[in-house]
């Protein structure tokens, strides 16, 4: 297997830089989208093969088992995943959170998530939100007066959800700022990890984690046919 820890992961983090995030935490919630969740973290999977002191926590506001199944549908098929940690008893040492979304962000009964993601952010280096994760980050006050972008068929939800936000329609992912990623819908968040790879450990580390993944990776974040496929438009923030 091709070694990921190459020559440019070593320029991008230099002699004096900060060394790389190594404590990895995803926000689960009922209904979570499982690929927003499990494409970001599988890029992790790949890395850690090689980068052997990744630690990833999982969230929740239990340590119980999390569905991926929107408590609104008449359906009993998913996937689960068990919490590590709880919202109240975070582990301290936390460097980057995943944000997913899903129909469970539907949710009436949201406030421990965004709580928790407002709560935590300080201390975070970077954060990225996939998806409708993108509105729990918004509602969290996190996307006030910068660019986002979301799921491009829940677009009119997704932009109401964030009315301080300037929401990019055309975006496969968007830099809100240094520490925050924002991804358009579901599978996008794999092509927004890769660049937060790209970004934080170098582009031939994101380049080897794209093709051991065989994933036809986006790398323009303006390359995004679903804007005009459902008749998306950036929205401006309301002053």
């Amino acid at each position: 297997m091709k070694h990921f820890l190459t020559t440019s992961l070593l320029l991008a983090v230099g002699v004096a830089a900060t060394t790389p995030p190594t404590h990895f935490g995803v926000v689960l919630f009922p209904g979570f989208q499982a690929l927003d969740a499990f494409g970001p973290l599988d890029v992790l999977n790949v890395f850690s093969l090689q980068q052997t002191n990744l630690t990833l926590s999982v969230l929740a506001r239990n340590v119980s088992s999390v569905t991926t199944v929107p408590q609104t549908m008449n359906t009993t098929f998913g996937e689960s995943a068990v919490a590590t940690h709880t919202f109240d008893s975070p582990p301290s040492d936390l460097e980057v959170l995943i944000v997913p979304g899903g129909l469970g962000t539907r949710s009436p009964d949201l406030e421990p998530e965004i709580d928790f993601i407002r709560t935590i952010f300080p201390s975070l280096r970077y954060l990225i939100a996939v998806c409708t994760g993108n509105t729990l980050v918004a509602r969290a006050g996190l996307l006030d007066g910068k660019k986002a972008t979301g799921n491009k068929k829940a677009w009119s939800w997704v932009t109401a959800q964030g009315k301080k936000t300037h929401w990019i329609a055309k975006a496969r992912w968007v830099r809100s700022s240094e520490k925050i990623w924002s991804t358009s819908g579901v599978s996008a968040g794999v092509d927004g990890a890769l660049n937060f790879m790209e970004t934080v450990y170098g582009e031939d580390t994101a380049t080897g984690l794209a093709h051991y993944l065989e994933w036809n990776r986006v790398t323009d974040p303006n390359n995004d046919e679903f804007a005009a496929i459902w008749g998306a438009e950036d929205v401006l923030p309301v002053e």
